[in-house]
Parts: C-alpha cells; sequence; structure tokens
C-alpha cells in the first residue's frame, strides 16, 4: 500500500496541450499560417486536377475542346447570323480570346462553391486553414487555362494576329480573373455549408453572368453614358482587358479600374463573411 501510495504521490510528467478555438468574428486573414500550409495547398489543387481527368479517354484535351467548340457555335449564331461587331478582329479570334478568362473564371467559381462541402469528411478529422479549399479550386483551372492558351497562339498566328506589347500586362489580367473567381466563390462556397441548394443555382448563375459580359459581343455596343454601370460586372473589366492586351482592341480605359474596385470590395466582403462562418462548418457541413 505504501508503494502504491508513493507513486500516486509522485510528479507526473505534463503532457502539452493544444487547445484549437474557433476563430473570432471579423478576424482578418492569417497569411502566415497560410504560407505555412502552403504544402496542403498544393496537395488540394493538384488532387483536383488529378480528380476532372481520371479516366476520361481524351484527358487534358478537353481543356481545348471545351473553348473551341463554343468559339465554333458563337460564330455560327452570333458572327454568322447575328453579324455582332468584333471591332475588327476576326470573329473567332474575337470570341475564343473572351472564353479563356471566362472559363477560368467560371470553373473556379462552380469548383469553389462546393468545396466545403466535398471535404467535409477532411474537415471535421484535422485542423487547417478552411481558406486552402476555395483557393485551390481557383487554382486547378489554371492548368486548363494554360492548355488552352497554346491553342489561342495557334488561332492568332492562323489570322495574322500579333500579340501588342501590352500582353506584359496579361499576368495581372489572370490574377484578375482568379480574384474574381475567388472573391465570389467565398461568398458561395460559405452559403453553400448552410443552404445546400446554392450549388444548384450556379449553373444558371453562370449562363446568365455570360451573357451579360462582353463574351460574344464588345463593350463598346454600350452607349457610352452606361458603360460605367455595365463596368459593375467585373468580367468586363477582364474580358476587355484581356483582347486589349493580346489583339490591340479598345483600351478598357476606367472601365478596368471600376471592375477591379468592384472585385475588390466583394474580395474583402467574402473573406470577412468566410471566416465568420468559419467557426460554424465542422458542425453544419
Amino acid at each position: 500500500m505504501e508503494t502504491n501510495q508513493e507513486s500516486i504521490t509522485q510528479p507526473s510528467h505534463e503532457v502539452p496541450t493544444i487547445i484549437i478555438r474557433p476563430p473570432r468574428k471579423w478576424v482578418p486573414v492569417d497569411f502566415r499560417e497560410l504560407w505555412e500550409y502552403r504544402e496542403l495547398l498544393y496537395f488540394f489543387t493538384w488532387r483536383d486536377v488529378k480528380l476532372r481527368y481520371k479516366q476520361t479517354g481524351l484527358g487534358i484535351a478537353w481543356a481545348v475542346i471545351q473553348p473551341l467548340l463554343m468559339m465554333v457555335i458563337f460564330t455560327l449564331f452570333f458572327g454568322r447570323l447575328a453579324n455582332i461587331p468584333s471591332d475588327g478582329v476576326p470573329y473567332p479570334l474575337f470570341a475564343f480570346t473572351a472564353l479563356l478568362p471566362w472559363t477560368l473564371f467560371a470553373e473556379g467559381m462552380t469548383r469553389s462553391t462546393v468545396s466545403m462541402v466535398q471535404n467535409a469528411n477532411i474537415m471535421t478529422k484535422v485542423y487547417f486553414p478552411r481558406l486552402i479549399m476555395p483557393i485551390a479550386s481557383i487554382l486547378s483551372p489554371l492548368v486548363d487555362f494554360l492548355v488552352a492558351m497554346g491553342l489561342l497562339v495557334i488561332i492568332m498566328a492562323y489570322y495574322g494576329f500579333v500579340p501588342t506589347i501590352n500582353a506584359i500586362f496579361l499576368p495581372l489580367l489572370i490574377v484578375f480573373a482568379m480574384m474574381t473567381s475567388l472573391a465570389v466563390g467565398l461568398w458561395l462556397s460559405a452559403l453553400n455549408v448552410k443552404y445546400r441548394d446554392f450549388q444548384y443555382t450556379v449553373p444558371f448563375l453562370i449562363q446568365i453572368w455570360m451573357f451579360a459580359s462582353p463574351v460574344v459581343y464588345p463593350a463598346s455596343m454600350i452607349p457610352p453614358s452606361w458603360q460605367w454601370l455595365y463596368a459593375l460586372n467585373p468580367m468586363t473589366g477582364v474580358i476587355e482587358g484581356f483582347r486589349w492586351a493580346l489583339l490591340g482592341t479598345n483600351p478598357p480605359g476606367t472601365m478596368i479600374l471600376i471592375s477591379l474596385g468592384v472585385v475588390i470590395l466583394i474580395l474583402v466582403s467574402g473573406v470577412f463573411y468566410f471566416r465568420r462562418m468559419e467557426q460554424y462548418f465542422a458542425d453544419i457541413v
């Protein structure tokens, strides 16, 4: 008994305890923490790329087939039948140049909307910054975009177009398109955790948004007095910027600045809303 009593009274080695607390409401983004989990971000991004083409017959060729078929359809119905102007650019090239940033935006928004629900099993078992999932979802379509850019170069060479010096701004415009996708995706991904029917409204939203953007027609068709209002659509600045950088069309001017301001507003508010809802994700996902 004495031995047992002595063993009980002996001090035990304390094991450090890690306590994970939910984030405070309206807390800013911890960029240092995101950087520490950069390898996990790479894993999620590469996993999404592999899952997209797993057990597909054509594989990465789908990245070219989708915008190419849409270009053909738009050329037949809007370029030939409707005779929509194209700012002096051959209509197939005019349409394809717009479809690249649009597809990058639409794919990223679609994937980020369902990213939290699709990764529910991981999210409820392991801690990591939840922002990684929507960010990875907007990075994975970049692979398709780069592949389709190769086809754009071929189409430009066929029509005898050489990129202008403005092409140096192309990387910034790509980031602009991805920022737009992330800004909307943060809102939709957080809302989709609580209201699952949001994921079903995204395809309809994309269709409406595309025809509200200068994909099949130039922004120059909009009366000058209304162009500031039209520029409130963030993809207006992105698409017109792409055409200006690659094809030398009308410079977007203040239109791209208005679109950029709207994107920043949506992105900042989306980050705050996502962080506010983050503490409830594991309970309701």
